[in-house]
């Protein structure tokens, strides 16, 4: 199927980051739009330094080059938290197609295995870490710590988009279920099976995503309007933030979780690097206030945040 030369907003977050709530009506503004659009953005101004942004995807690289026997002493299905590698074809997005054409690396707060919540709840628990790499865990750490604090800086702009209090999602954010995933995608194949992708057609699972891809591009998103696939290539130091499932769910549909989907028709490595933030796992979803009118009912019932992200991984890896 052929793309579109629609493109993706840009929105500059730094008044959010900064300013007065008076200083950010442009950005709170440009956040709704596309949020009713195609639940898509890149975000500028957000203050991570190229620096730190490099030695991810140095160390990403670094990992991704190893041995898979190397790589299998952290596989994540030794974990009980889902944390660790996950080897290549070992996820499938798209029903009724082949397995993803990628590897990945999951990585998320640190919970002792002995904490409660680790019995309790769906990927709570301790990280695994690469012997060979030294610096692997120090850099992966910082760096989950500054997308935790840019999400907390997006949520509150999606609050005031929203017509509610900045601090609206105060409570959701607090000890909140995130996980920081590593992707590596090879160059796709001459021949590939049917319907073979690096990363085949979904909606992201929880509250927000926010991507950090390389120069290599491959990402698309899907376009209601003109039935097609945009293509959303990398900007330089941008970017891409995009709702999930659950924002879909919690605004009753008015703001968008969107199908997307990578091929990787490079013939390059491609690496890639979410962070996908979902709340705390006991918080109730129930529909936002000001997401329906008098009178209309909530098109979903209350659930909480382990109860979706459950749900949602039990499609996956069935």
């Amino acid at each position: 199927m052929t793309t579109s030369a629609i493109s993706l907003p840009i929105v500059d977050v730094e008044p959010l980051l900064c300013g007065s709530m008076r200083d950010a009506t442009g950005a709170v503004a440009a956040i709704r739009s596309a949020c009713l659009d195609k639940g898509f953005f890149y975000c500028v101004g957000h203050g991570i330094s190229a620096d730190l942004r490099r030695a991810v995807f140095q160390q990403s690289e670094a990992f991704f080059s190893l041995s898979e026997a190397e790589k299998l002493k952290v596989d994540k299905r030794q974990s009980r938290a889902n944390r660790g590698y996950e080897m290549l074809r070992g996820q499938t997005l798209e029903p009724g197609t082949p397995p993803d054409l990628k590897e990945g690396y999951y990585i998320g707060a640190e919970v002792s295995d002995d904490d409660p919540r680790a019995a309790r709840l769906i990927n709570v628990g301790q990280n695994v870490w690469p012997e060979p790499l030294p610096d692997f865990r120090a850099v992966m750490e910082r760096y989950f710590s500054e997308m935790s604090a840019l999400a907390s800086v997006l949520l509150r702009g999606l609050a005031l988009s929203l017509d509610l209090p900045g601090d609206h999602f105060s409570e959701f954010e607090c000890d909140p279920l995130a996980t920081l995933r590593l992707l590596h995608y090879p160059p796709q194949p001459a021949v590939t099976a049917p319907g073979e992708k690096g990363c085949g057609a979904h909606t992201d699972f929880g509250g927000i995503t926010i991507l950090m891809q390389d120069e290599i591009g491959g990402l698309q998103v899907w376009d209601n309007g003109s039935q097609t696939w945009i293509d959303a290539p990398p900007i330089p130091n941008a970017f891409i933030v995009n709702l999930g499932d659950l924002m879909g769910r919690w605004t009753n549909d008015q703001y968008r979780s969107t199908l997307h989907r990578v091929i990787n028709g490079s013939g390059r490595e491609r690496y890639s690097v979410p962070f996908f933030f979902s709340g705390n796992h006991d918080y109730r979803i129930e529909c936002l206030p000001t997401c329906r009118v008098a009178g209309e009912d909530p098109k979903y019932p209350s659930t909480t945040v382990d109860a979706h992200i459950r749900q949602m991984y039990a499609r996956t890896y069935a």
